[in-house]
């Protein structure tokens, strides 16, 4: 990873693209926003969810930005618009005990695909909901500035900036009012979104009243 800070690789057409639980995707050419950022942030590894909680929201404020379009996060970092997901955001990190190599985040945004030829759940595109086509470069240069704004702040490493960044991450969430069903090592249940913490864990109360922490992959959203 000879790279700079900051390198920016974009692709027009992926036939191989990689997601979580080894899932794949392929997206033609021109008809999505398919890019990888390179960054070796000067904060300590404890720090580093924080990356995930802004490439998302940069991500989700990207597309309002560009399209007006009502984009929420699924928790912890894919973008939905009508339930479907809309975007996905991997994050690969090298880490010391006491610093950051690199980070490597990949963003895929489904923009005017018509059909989906991958093995995503619940895949939809921006031509799909609204059945108009869009400029992918306009998209990605919408998305960069927010990731520019929101990295910087970051990079201020003051706790009152990455609190307020974790909060305005909450207020894009999807289904962040009322109760609506999750689950997770235990089985299902219904819960409400109270916060979301700096180091991202996702804070839920139960019909119960019990407060539920979670950490990245261990509670989901039931979406049916």
């Amino acid at each position: 990873k000879g790279e700079v800070h900051g390198t920016l690789f974009v692709a027009d057409r992926q036939t191989a693209g990689k997601g979580r639980r080894g899932r794949g995707w392929e997206s033609p050419s021109g008809n999505s926003v398919s890019m990888t950022i390179l960054l070796r942030p000067e904060i300590p590894p404890v720090k580093a969810p924080m990356l995930t909680l802004v490439m998302a929201l940069a991500v989700a404020d990207g597309i309002r930005d560009a399209l007006g379009a009502d984009a929420g996060i699924k928790w912890p970092n894919d973008i939905v618009l009508n339930k479907k997901k809309i975007c996905g955001i991997l994050t690969e990190m090298s880490t010391e005990i006491d610093y950051i190599n690199y980070v490597v985040i990949g963003v895929g945004i489904n923009v005017n695909q018509e059909t989906f030829c991958s093995d995503a759940p619940n895949p939809v595109s921006l031509k799909q909901i609204n059945g108009q086509s869009y400029d992918c470069p306009q998209i990605l240069a919408s998305v960069m500035k927010r990731i520019k704004t929101y990295y910087n702040l970051l990079a201020t490493g003051k706790a009152d900036i990455q609190s307020l960044i974790a909060d305005r991450y909450a207020c894009s969430l999807f289904r962040k009012e009322g109760f609506h069903r999750y689950t997770d090592a235990n089985g299902d249940f219904m819960a409400r979104l109270l916060r979301v913490e700096p180091d991202g864990r996702f804070i839920l109360e139960d019909q119960t009243g019990t407060i539920r922490n979670y950490l990245f992959k261990e509670v989901q959203y039931i979406l049916h």
